[in-house]
Order: C-alpha cells, then sequence, then structure tokens
C-alpha cells in the first residue's frame, strides 16, 4: 500500500486547513489515486465540516471550488466509504445553513448527480443500506430548492426506486423516514403525484399510519405530511375517497385527539387534518366528510383545543376545513337584483346592464326554472334552516305582477323580465373552484421564486398614451350652453352693493385693457379675454318633466336681486353669526316641554312659545310625533301630510323621554374626562327646512319617513373615539358560531322580520324582537333574518339597475331591551377586505340620547370583523369570477336604553336634502358685499332631481374696471365629490370645503380673491338618494364614464365634463381639479394624480422614465397638505396612471382638458395611523377639517406659483428624492395598491365555501394569533404559510 501524500501543516500556515484538504482531494480525483488516499481526506474533511462552522462556511463560500471539487469525486469515485464520507459532508453542508446552503448545492448540478448515484445504487446486490439512507436525506433536502427536480426524479427512475424501498422494508424505519420525506418532495409535481398513486402509494400510507400510539411518532409525521401532498392531486383524492379513506382520517384524528392528553403529537394531528384539507378539495371529499358526520367531529374537537393556546394550529385548520365543506348556498332572495328597479330612458350599449336587458324573457324564464330545480336539489337536506330561497314565491309574484299590471304594456315586459332574471344568482355547481381574488398569490411553489420586481400590467406604458393631448370633444356651438353658468365672466357689478366707491364707474367696452395676470394650468388668458359679451348669456328655463329638455343644462335664473337676498325665505333659522354649538349645553326641559306641543302640518311649522329661547345654545330640532297611541307626555300626535306625500318619522312618541338618572350622569363625567374643545360655528341644520326640502326630493321608492339623525341633526361629539383594539380569536369564535348552524339545526329560528321584497311580511309583535326599517332617504337595508334569540342576518340592497355593490348600510332598530348583547351579520358584503378588520366600527345614533342632549353618531360595536362566508354567486353575476363568495361584516352591540330607537350606518350619513339644506343655508347667512355666492342648477338627474353646482369667490371690490379685471382673471378651481354614493366622508370634507370658503376667516377672503371656484358638491345625487353604495340610477359607475358619458344616462358626468370643456375653450383651464372620495381599505387621507414620469418610473424602465421631461408642479399641494393638515399622509400618494382608471374624472381631465393639477383626494372610513390623530377613527369634526385644511393648501400654492414668488423650496418639489420607493402590486384587475396598504392581518383566512378543483393550490394554513411552538419551527423552512382573506 502506498503512503498517504499528506500535505504538511507548515505550508498551510497561510491558508485554511480545509482548502489544503480540498485541493488534495481534487488532485487525487484528477490522478485516479488510490481509494485510501481520498478516504482519508474525505473522512478528515468530513470531521471539519462537523465541528466548524467556519468550515462549512468555506465550502460554500462565493468563489469557493470545494462543492465542485466534492460533486466531482462523488461521481468519479468507485469506493463506498469515500462516497459515504462526501455524502455525510453534504448533509452537514445543507442541513446547517438551510435554503442558502441547499440552493447552492442545487446550483452546482448537484441534484442530478446524487439522482444518478441512486440510481447506480439500486442497481447493486444487497443494497447498501447506509448510502441509501444519505442519498435520499440529502435529496430530501435540496428537491424543494430545485424548481425541476420533480421531472428530473421522473426522467431517472427515482420514483420507482424510492416506493420499492418503501414497500419492500415498512419495518426498517431508520430506511423508510428519509424514503418517505423524499416521496413528499417528489409529490410536489402534480404528474409525479398521479404516477406514485397508480402504483399503490396511497394505500401504502394508510399502512403506515394508524390509530395512537408512543412509537414511532416521527415515521407517522412524515408519512401524514406525504399523504397530505399526495391527496393535492384529484386522481389521488378520489382513490382516496373511493376506498373510504376519509371516514378512516377522521377515526384516527378522534384517537389522537383523545390520548395524546399532553399534547405532545400536535404535529401529528395537524398532520391527518391536513391530509384532510387535501381531501376535501374535491367535491366528492366534502361529500364524503360531510356524509362521514366530519363536520360535528371537527367541530367538537376544535372546541376542546379552545382552551389551549399551542393548538390554535389546529383550531384554525379545523375551521378551514369546516368552512370548505360548508355547502355553499345562495342568498335568500328571489333575486340578488335591487328590490327597485328604474326603467331607463336609453338602454346602455355595452357593461352588465346592456348584457342583462339584452336578453330575451324566455331565455330568462327556462334558464331561471331550470337554476331554481337544481339549487333546489342542492341545497335540500343541508340547508333546512334556510327556508327563504323564495323559489316557490316566484309563481305567486308572478301572478300578482300579472294582475296588477296590463301583459301587453311595454312597462309589464320590463318588469317581467327582471323578475325572471336568475341565472345571475344560482349557485352553479360547475363555478367550483376558490375565488380568484388576493387568495391566489400561493401559486408559486416557492417565495424564493416570487419575481420581486413584479411587473404591473395595469400600468399604461405607452408614452403617447399617458401624453394629456387636449381633446375638445365638442364644437364651440355646443359648449356656449354653459355660458350662462359662467356669469362671473362678463358680469359688471353695476348697481352692486359694493365695499368701495371708486370715483370712475367701469364702462364694458368689448375689451379689458392691461388685464392682472394670475397663472393658471394651461394658457394665460390673452388681452381680449374678456370678450364675452353681457347679452350673450344663454337663459333657459326648467323644462316640464318628461320634456327632452330635462337632460340638457338648466339654469336658475338669478336676478341682480338674488345675490343680494335668499331664493326663499325660511321659516326659522336655527343659526345665526351669533349662534354656536356648544358641548356644555343641551336639551333644557323647556325644550322637552315643547316637544309634547310640537306636531308638523302641511302649511309651514309653527315654534311654540319659549321653543326658541329653549334652542338657543343647543340646535336642535323639534320631533315629529306620529304614531295615534295616547301618550302621557304627548299632547298632539299624527302623520304630517304633504303635498299629495306623506313624511313621517319614527315611533318616539311611544317610547317617552328618559331623564337623566345616576349611570348617564357617571357617563358623562366619563366622556368629559376625554373631551376635546368643539369649535364654536354657526350651525347649517334647520329641521323645519329639511322637511320641507325632502318634499321635493323624487326617489324611486319614493319615501315618506324621514330617518331622525337627519332631522335631529349631528354634531361631533366632544370626546375622542379611538381605533378598536381586535380581541384576540373574535373571527374563530364567530366562524365557529357560524357552523353551529348546520350542526345544531334545531337552535336556529329563521324567521325573517323585515323583507323589502314582501310587502306582505309579519311584523313580529313580540317584545323582544327587534324591529328594522330602512325606507327613508339613503337607507339600505333589504331583508333581515332572525337566527338565534338576539342574533340577527341582515342582506343589504343592490344598487338599482345592477346586482352588486353591496356595502353601504344605514337602517334603524327598535324595540331592543337595554344590556343585551345582539349580533348582527351583514351577509352580502362584496370586498375582499375591509377596515373593520382593522379597528374601524360602524355608527350608531340613539333619537334618545340625542333627546338627552346628545345628538351624534358614534363608533360602536365590539367583537367586530370581517370574513369570507358560504354565501356564493354563480361567475355571470361575479362578472366572470367562478364561484365568488360574498363577506360578512359582523358586530354585537348592546343598547343604552330600552325602547330607543337607534340608527346603524357604514359611515356618517349625508343625503341629498341635507346638502340643499346646507347650501340654502350658506346662501342666506354670506355677506353678499364680500362674498360672490351663486348656486345654479347644473342639470336634472335620471330621476328629476337638480344636480347643484356653486359658485363662490369674492366680490370685487369696486365696479373700477382694474377691480373687474382682477376679479375676472382669478384662476379656476374646480371641486367635485360624492360620484359614489356610499363614500359619505366626502361630503363631510366638502362641507368643510364649503363652510371655509363662506366664512369671515381672513385666509378665506384672502383664497376667496385668489380663486374662483366652481363646485359640484354632489356628483351623484341619484344615488345618494336611494341607498346605492357605487352607482348611479343607470347601474353604473359614474366614475369610469368620463371618457364618453351619455348625456341620457349620465347627465351629470356629461355636463360637469362640459363645464371644464368649456373653460378650456375660453382659455381659462382650472388650476387644479380635485374629486373628493372615501376609501374603505387604507387609513389616512392621500392623493391620487397624474404623472407621466412616475407611470413610466414604476413599470422599471429606468431609461425611458430619465427621457421624460415634466413639470413637477403636480407633487406640490399634496406636498402642501402634508405639511398642513394633520389626517394626510405623502406616503400613501400615487401618481401613477394606470389603464383601468383611464375613463375616471382624474385621468380624464388631466388628459383631454390638460389640468395638470388633477387629483383625487381619498379619505379612509377608518381613521389614521400616523400624525396627530394616529390611532383615532376619524370623525366629522376631522373630516370638515380636511374639507378647511385642503382650501389652506390652495392658499399656499396660490403663494408658491405666483410670478413674484416662484422661488420654490426644494423639499417641496425635490421629485427624484421623493419618488414613491415601494413596490407596486395589483390585487385585483382594477384596484392599484402601493405597499404601504394595511399589513395583511394575522387570522386573515380562506374560510371559502369553494374547492380548490382547478387549482392544486395548498389553501392557508397556521393561521391565528398564536406563537408557534419549537415542535411546530421544526417545519418551518418547509412549509410556506400563506394567509388568504
Amino acid at each position: 500500500m502506498s503512503k498517504l501524500k499528506v500535505i504538511p501543516e507548515k505550508s498551510l500556515a497561510n491558508s485554511s486547513r480545509v482548502v489544503g484538504l480540498l485541493a488534495q482531494l481534487e488532485k487525487l480525483s484528477a490522478e485516479s489515486a488510490e481509494s485510501d488516499t481520498a478516504r482519508h481526506v474525505t473522512s478528515k474533511i468530513l470531521h471539519l465540516a462537523q465541528s466548524q462552522e467556519k468550515t462549512r462556511r468555506e465550502m460554500t463560500a462565493k468563489g469557493s471550488t470545494g462543492m465542485e471539487v466534492l460533486l466531482s469525486t462523488l461521481e468519479n469515485t468507485k469506493d463506498l466509504q469515500t462516497t459515504l464520507n462526501i455524502l455525510s459532508i453534504l448533509v452537514e453542508l445543507v442541513s446547517a445553513g438551510g435554503g442558502r446552503r441547499a440552493s447552492f448545492l442545487v446550483s452546482k448540478g448537484g441534484s442530478q448527480i446524487l439522482l444518478q448515484l441512486l440510481m447506480n445504487a439500486s442497481k447493486e446486490s444487497p443494497l447498501n443500506e447506509e448510502l441509501m439512507v444519505q442519498i435520499h436525506s440529502i435529496l430530501a433536502k435540496i428537491g424543494p430548492k430545485d424548481k425541476k427536480f420533480g421531472v428530473k426524479a421522473r426522467i431517472n427512475g427515482a420514483l420507482n426506486i424510492t416506493l420499492s424501498l418503501v414497500k419492500q422494508n415498512l419495518q426498517n424505519h431508520r430506511l423508510v423516514l428519509p424514503c418517505l420525506q423524499l416521496l413528499r418532495v417528489y409529490s410536489a409535481n402534480s404528474v409525479n403525484s398521479v404516477s406514485l398513486g397508480k402504483n399503490g402509494v396511497v394505500e401504502l400510507m394508510f399502512k403506515i399510519i394508524g390509530p395512537f400510539s408512543k412509537k414511532n411518532s416521527s415515521l407517522m409525521k412524515v408519512a401524514l405530511d406525504t399523504l397530505a401532498a399526495l391527496l393535492k392531486s384529484k386522481t389521488n383524492a378520489r382513490r382516496a375517497v373511493d376506498r373510504g379513506y376519509v371516514q378512516v382520517l377522521l377515526t384516527i384524528y378522534v384517537d389522537w385527539h383523545r390520548h395524546d392528553n399532553r399534547h405532545r403529537n400536535m404535529l401529528i394531528r395537524k398532520g391527518i387534518l391536513q391530509s384532510l384539507k387535501s381531501v376535501t378539495n374535491i367535491k366528492l371529499g366534502r361529500k364524503a366528510f360531510i356524509d362521514a358526520n366530519g363536520m360535528k367531529i371537527l367541530y367538537n374537537t376544535s372546541q376542546e383545543c379552545l382552551a389551549v393556546r399551542t393548538l390554535d394550529p389546529l383550531v384554525n385548520t379545523s375551521s378551514l376545513i369546516m368552512r370548505k365543506c360548508f355547502p355553499k348556498n345562495r342568498l335568500p332572495l328571489p333575486t340578488i337584483k335591487s328590490s327597485f328597479h328604474f326603467q331607463l330612458p336609453v338602454i346602455p350599449v355595452t357593461g352588465p346592464v346592456a348584457q342583462l336587458y339584452s336578453l330575451p324573457p324566455e331565455d330568462f324564464i327556462n334558464r331561471g326554472k331550470k337554476n331554481c330545480t337544481e339549487s333546489e336539489n342542492l341545497i335540500k337536506g343541508a340547508f333546512s334552516w334556510n327556508k327563504h330561497r323564495m323559489c316557490s314565491k316566484r309563481g305567486g309574484e308572478k301572478n300578482r305582477l300579472k294582475k296588477s299590471v296590463s301583459s301587453n304594456s311595454p312597462f309589464y315586459e320590463m318588469q317581467y323580465l327582471w323578475l325572471w332574471i336568475e341565472v345571475d344568482d344560482v349557485v352553479d355547481e360547475s363555478d367550483d373552484n376558490d375565488d380568484i381574488d388576493l387568495e391566489a398569490e400561493n401559486e408559486t411553489e416557492n417565495e424564493d421564486d416570487l419575481d420581486q420586481n413584479f411587473k404591473n400590467d395595469d400600468i399604461e406604458t405607452d408614452i403617447n398614451k399617458l401624453k394629456p393631448q387636449q381633446e375638445p370633444g365638442r364644437t364651440i356651438e355646443e359648449l356656449k350652453m354653459y355660458e350662462h353658468l359662467f356669469p362671473e365672466l362678463v358680469d359688471d357689478f353695476q348697481g352692486y352693493d359694493l365695499i368701495s366707491k371708486e370715483p370712475k364707474p367701469f364702462v364694458f367696452e368689448g375689451k379689458v385693457r392691461g388685464p392682472i395676470v394670475v397663472p393658471t394650468a394651461g394658457e394665460e388668458a390673452s388681452g381680449n379675454s374678456g370678450n364675452l359679451r353681457k347679452g350673450i348669456v344663454m337663459k333657459t328655463t326648467v323644462s316640464p318633466k318628461g320634456d327632452e329638455g330635462n337632460k340638457k343644462a338648466i339654469s336658475v335664473d338669478l336676478a341682480k336681486e338674488d345675490i343680494k337676498e335668499n331664493d326663499r325665505t325660511l321659516q326659522q333659522q336655527l343659526g345665526d353669526q351669533n349662534r354656536t354649538i356648544s358641548s356644555g349645553h343641551g336639551l333644557n326641559s323647556d325644550i322637552v316641554k315643547a316637544l309634547d306641543r310640537i306636531t308638523l302640518q302641511s302649511i309651514p311649522s309653527q315654534t311654540a312659545p319659549g321653543f326658541t329661547a329653549g334652542m338657543k345654545d343647543y340646535s336642535l330640532p323639534v320631533t315629529v310625533l306620529t304614531c295615534t297611541k295616547a301618550c302621557s307626555h304627548v299632547a298632539a300626535c299624527g302623520n304630517a301630510l304633504f303635498e299629495g306625500r306623506t313624511v313621517q318619522l319614527g315611533k318616539l312618541c311611544c317610547t317617552g323621554v328618559e331623564t337623566e338618572d345616576d349611570e348617564d350622569t357617571e357617563s358623562t363625567s366619563s366622556v368629559e374626562q376625554a373631551s376635546v374643545e368643539v369649535p364654536d360655528v354657526p350651525t347649517l341644520h334647520d329641521s323645519d327646512l329639511y322637511i320641507e326640502i325632502v318634499k321635493s326630493t323624487k326617489s324611486v321608492p319614493e319615501y315618506s319617513e324621514v330617518a331622525y339623525p337627519d332631522y335631529f341633526g349631528h354634531i361631533p361629539p366632544p370626546f375622542k373615539e379611538p381605533i378598536l383594539e381586535r380581541p384576540y380569536g373574535v373571527q374563530r369564535t364567530k366562524i365557529a358560531q357560524d357552523i353551529e348552524r348546520l350542526i345544531h339545526q334545531s337552535d336556529i329560528i329563521d324567521r325573517v322580520v323585515y323583507d323589502l321584497d314582501n310587502p306582505n311580511y309579519t311584523i313580529p309583535e313580540e317584545a323582544d324582537v327587534l324591529k328594522f326599517n330602512s325606507k327613508f332617504e339613503s337607507g339600505n337595508l333589504r331583508k333581515v333574518i332572525q337566527i338565534r334569540k338576539n342574533e340577527y342576518d341582515l342582506i343589504l340592497n343592490s344598487d338599482i339597475n345592477s346586482n352588486h355593490y353591496h356595502q353601504w348600510f344605514y337602517f334603524e332598530v327598535s324595540g331592543m331591551r337595554p344590556s343585551i348583547a345582539y349580533r348582527f351579520n351583514i351577509i352580502n358584503c362584496e370586498k375582499s377586505n375591509s377596515q373593520f378588520n382593522y379597528g374601524m366600527q360602524p355608527l350608531m345614533y340613539s333619537v334618545q340620547e340625542a333627546l338627552n342632549a346628545r345628538p351624534w353618531w358614534i363608533r360602536v360595536g365590539t367583537d367586530i370583523c370581517y370574513y369570507k362566508n358560504h354565501f356564493s354567486r354563480s361567475s355571470i353575476a361575479a362578472g366572470g369570477q367562478k364561484g365568488k363568495s360574498y363577506y360578512t361584516i359582523t358586530f354585537t352591540v348592546s343598547f343604552p336604553h330600552k325602547d330607543d330607537v337607534c340608527y346603524f350606518a357604514y359611515h356618517y350619513p349625508y343625503t341629498y336634502s341635507t346638502l340643499q339644506m346646507h347650501l340654502q343655508k350658506l346662501e342666506s347667512a354670506h355677506n353678499p358685499q364680500q362674498i360672490y355666492f351663486r348656486k345654479d342648477v347644473l342639470c336634472e338627474t335620471l330621476s328629476g332631481n337638480s344636480c347643484p353646482l356653486v359658485t363662490i369667490t369674492a366680490m370685487p371690490e369696486s365696479n373700477y374696471y382694474e377691480h373687474i379685471c382682477q376679479f375676472r382673471n382669478r384662476p379656476y378651481v374646480f371641486l367635485s365629490a360624492r360620484v359614489h354614493p356610499g363614500e359619505t366622508n366626502a361630503s363631510w370634507v366638502m362641507k368643510g370645503t364649503l363652510e371655509y370658503l363662506m366664512s369671515n376667516n381672513p385666509t378665506a377672503q384672502s383664497l376667496r380673491e385668489s380663486y374662483i371656484f366652481k363646485i359640484v358638491p354632489m356628483l351623484n345625487p341619484d344615488g345618494v338618494i336611494n341607498g346605492n353604495h357605487r352607482c348611479s340610477l343607470s347601474g353604473e359607475d359614474l366614475n369610469r364614464q368620463w371618457q364618453s358619458p351619455n348625456p341620457d344616462l349620465h347627465p351629470t358626468i356629461y355636463h360637469a365634463k362640459g363645464l371644464l370643456q368649456y373653460l378650456a375653450a375660453v382659455k381659462r383651464l382650472p388650476l387644479v381639479y380635485c374629486d373628493y372620495h372615501g376609501h374603505s381599505r387604507k387609513k389616512n387621507v392621500f392623493m391620487y394624480g397624474c404623472s407621466i414620469k412616475e407611470t413610466v418610473w414604476h413599470t422599471n424602465d429606468n431609461a425611458a422614465s430619465c427621457d421624460v421631461v415634466e413639470d413637477v408642479g403636480y407633487r406640490t399641494l399634496p406636498k402642501i397638505l402634508s405639511h398642513i393638515a394633520p389626517a394626510f399622509c405623502m406616503s400613501s400618494c400615487s401618481f401613477v396612471v394606470e389603464k383601468s382608471k383611464e375613463s375616471t374624472a382624474r385621468v380624464v381631465v388631466w388628459r383631454e382638458i390638460g389640468v395638470q393639477r388633477s387629483y383625487t383626494m381619498e379619505t379612509t372610513l377608518c381613521g389614521c395611523d400616523q400624525g396627530k390623530y394616529k390611532g383615532l377613527q376619524i370623525g366629522t369634526r376631522e373630516l370638515e377639517e380636511m374639507g378647511a385644511k385642503f382650501c389652506v393648501g390652495l392658499l399656499r400654492l396660490k403663494r408658491l406659483t405666483s410670478p413674484l414668488e416662484y422661488n420654490l423650496p426644494s423639499s417641496l418639489l425635490d421629485f427624484e428624492n421623493d419618488l414613491i420607493e415601494s413596490s407596486c402590486k395589483v390585487t385585483s384587475p382594477t384596484t392599484y395598491v402601493l405597499d404601504e396598504d394595511e399589513p395583511r392581518f394575522l387570522e386573515e383566512v380562506d374560510y371559502s365555501a369553494e374547492s380548490n378543483d382547478d387549482l392544486d393550490i395548498e389553501l392557508a394554513e397556521n393561521t391565528g394569533d398564536y406563537e408557534p411552538s419549537t415542535q411546530e419551527e421544526v417545519l418551518s423552512d418547509s412549509e410556506s404559510r400563506t394567509y388568504l382573506s
């Protein structure tokens, strides 16, 4: 035997010992030297690798050739011991280094070499057990890091080798364990999984797993993990179901649950659940699970695990399985379309409304009946508690309609068509996959495979399309119809009572000499910009209802005297310049006595003696009493007859006025401790005026009732409302209570207590049943089902002429008992996430509290969460997305007073009538010498309501020509709001803007002297009035109609755009356009703008971004607001132009009209997580403040953009350093969300009612608010955890 060639120690003085050994090994491999030397060198390397982390780092460091040397030697050597040494070294390297070192080994070709070694070793006889153990161990570790490992293993024939080893050595646990680990890796490939299943691997796994045993628990755990991976294949899952393995898994799980008293085998129990979760991805699996009483088994076992925090993974996985197996159902409605129907004057050419109208009635009848029967068969037996499928009622509904309407009339045909559109809301068994919402984010096998440079296909990348291109769209002659809405451009102010009297009056000669130049967003007004002659103003009158003129712009012809006095005389003015709202004053005894004497007549109401004095310090209106029941504290009751209509207020006279007791005193004192100063501002609320306005408001249901909060009014509460801290496990608890409905069906009352679709439903008379109502302006509640004694399911009405958009709610509740926890579940919400999961609370208004001098909406509710439920729609109703589920908002409320009348709302209500009342109050209170205020009618809506247009600026100092020039050359600012009815916070922000502009504040006066404000405070009056969430009566989102608005279907958008087009035509582009919105899924206030450079920058095309030259002034206003408005957050702003938003107001005004500073200002519905209001829910005080701060920001913008003050601070316009650095991701085809959106919520479990038939995607696991145990963390490297909404 030759002497070993060993390098002396001295020669390694300046080099690592392992490097020398590797060099020696490389030389030996090249020379094909004796195996003894190679065996000795590899043994030394193994010793160093086992004892020194430094050695392991050096061998896998970047640039090291150590891994190549080992693999080369492994590939070429024929010596068994050398092979075993090298395999042991590799195991040491990848075991200690985690995924990075395993990936490093894969990158060096390790997978292929080891698979080939496995093939060669399998041919030897007898097999070397140690060699097989080592090879399988190392392959099981590196396989998940190799994307092509499944294909490589199949091509090399490794699958059958490993499977044969397991079959032949079932009792040899040392060999079977690594083989099972490798089988699990093989099964990640769907083709391999099917191939293994055909060779009996599923049956083989059930020979290994079994009832509780203290022996071989590690083998049992690996076998269960392998089985769970195999059952993700639909083929294998069907095989398992056919052989009755679902029942076997449940039996095994119960056995382990009963005997694992110390919870030392939680991973085994979880592995059984994972297998159940995989097999229930198919319909057969879910059916087998139900037939085996799986719902009850998992429910009972999970309830027993609740007491142990470390068992949360079992509870969460059990909940997921139960929710997935919970039978799908449709909403208990005759149709998911709105209860109300409005006949459109023109049928849209494209879009969902056009599709609904295009199908023939016969088609709907046949398909409707067919689907009705299918739905009934599907649900029968599984949902006995849900008896209100309404299938049996459709025939009676059809007959009733035939009797009431002539069958030959077009109206009957349309009603008939809408009645029988069934296909949109019947659960279709073909729609049997999970939502394609945010859940598909875990489709990749490895998190390492995710492309960090995610490309957003929704971002516009065409530079030519991004560049603003002013398009007139309409001719000058057509645009002249808007001249009468711009009298400020031609009025000479002769005869006005102005502040100062100049000796020389202004004589208009058709041309203004030497105008005072004020910068605008477009081309500056030239010297002859005043060429609009005084007599050219077009004056039109309101056309009778039904005339074609209704859809054209309508003018309210204001004479000069009208500017100096009100359009109408108010019977009462509850607020003047000296009246303030004070939190320290409330209704005194005089008010309560006055309430007893007030009734509302058809004539203007008369105020009882002493009432005005009682209202002196507090602007609460009187109460209208409407019931006929004799009450000791009421002198007169009765309905108020309006002009052909009855407007009613609820059942207040039956409740009485509670006196303040000790508890109320204590609560008041606690409130005062947290109180904040309420600013003294004149009130804009006038109850009598509100009632007068309601009379002329036109609604589709022809509402005859008025909600108390709208009648009483609202003032901000004198205390802060923090964001609610979510209790641990609340969603899991609510899910469990939902599952109890199926398990304990006898406990479910299932009684309809409110139903808009059935006017003949019986109103419950029991004292312990709540009464509901939503038949008032902006109200939305369609149906209420009592589930348990104190639990109610609520269903919202969809937007009119639509079958979805359920989110806004506003309804009345009465008949409650104090100190009882009532649970409310709104079960047909649509958005995939909500701020209700992040501390937002619904709002409640108590009439009794209002009578006790606390007339405000407050945030209420505990145990609040928002989660996916088992109700779903067909793909047609979901816009092509299969199995689209609804979501539930659930909250629990305890009422403070007995038999109170309370109102609940999604956000602070702000009705159309409230806006009209506020505008009239502002008009009546303003100083005509200082403020130029004009209220016009932009147009009429589809239902005949007027859309107000407000003009505000400062009156010229005199009628001297310099002052008139300055007046006419002020730049325009165009504001709009409330295009989406459910975003009521936008109206409160607009209210703050309007009040500030009309105030006597010196800054406000300076602002009026700087700009002319054109404001459309409510772009969608019809949607607001009828309680829609997003659409107008046309069933379309008006903020997606700006590109090509239809004057018949979208009159408010058509004429609002026409105003902007007119300003562009006369070279008076607005300096700023801003559309106020609300945001349901983010906190704070922020802006969306338009920028070519930032849009290109977000496409990762940095070269193209550098070539773009752009004025960065669009960032100035948001920057200013971030400094002066506490609720505003600059980091949430985005200036990217998306393809899906190309028809929104922001993009169209920027691209077509040419307004550079075109924005959408989004205001949270929840609260703030930064700044002064961090941790607080937003209220009307903060919303109105934001509107006022926006005005202040405009004034600062004026100073910054003035030619005399153009030296901008570098911090304001430092574009390159202030680009939003967060990567952008698309969460839905039309929603663009930045990384500043809410973090992933720990309890966001995919409690989906659907399966996973088409996609082998592992659903969420290990979710919940728990700390993983040491035992649980063992699998953290191999199990990706995803949290789905």
